[in-house]
């Protein structure tokens, strides 16, 4: 690990000049300037003020960030089946709960319906892939087909049901995970 290059990108990331950053650990910017190029080694007690200064802590610094999942083949999916209100959904990111929007790949198999869910502050994309969907969105009712898109604000109750005959295929993403 090239300690002064991470304290470097910390510094930066903190919108810190090498000069603002002595000023805030009592350290000279020209020693700043040789701990980010590694010609210089800090003390424990001035590493540990450095880390407080730039907001991060020796367990945060000193572990190997990997880099985050870009790609999710179809064996990190999660399906979910449920045969008594006729539908399968599969997670297409598994950690997606965590994250700004969850998208799901959903099938209602004919007369499925996909749970009602509460008001919420999420907004829902859905695209149909196959088949005819109905989205009550409070007291409104709205047909979509193949190759529609829909979007809503989940301001009111709502819930899908399949409203054709076979099965009902849709990609879905929402925020606010609540899928």
């Amino acid at each position: 690990m090239n300690i002064g290059s991470k304290i470097k990108s910390l510094r930066l990331k903190n919108g810190l000049t090498q000069e603002e950053l002595g000023e805030r650990t009592d350290l000279s910017k020209g020693f700043i300037s040789q701990l980010e190029r590694d010609m210089n080694s800090p003390s424990i007690e001035t590493f540990f003020t450095l880390l407080e200064v730039l907001g991060t802590t020796p367990k945060e610094f000193f572990e190997d960030a990997a880099s985050p999942q870009v790609i999710y083949s179809s064996k990190d999916h999660r399906v979910y089946k449920d045969e008594e209100s006729g539908y399968e959904v599969d997670w297409l990111i598994p950690t997606s709960y965590k994250k700004e929007m969850e998208p799901i790949y959903l099938t209602l198999f004919e007369e499925g319906q996909y749970k009602k869910f509460e008001p919420s502050q999420a907004e829902t994309f859905i695209y149909i892939l196959e088949g005819k969907v109905r989205l009550v969105l409070g007291d409104e009712e709205y047909i979509a087909v193949a190759g529609d898109s829909i979007y809503y604000e989940a301001s009111q109750h709502h819930q899908l049901s399949n409203a054709g005959k076979g099965k009902c295929e849709m990609i879905i993403s929402a925020t606010h995970s609540y899928i």
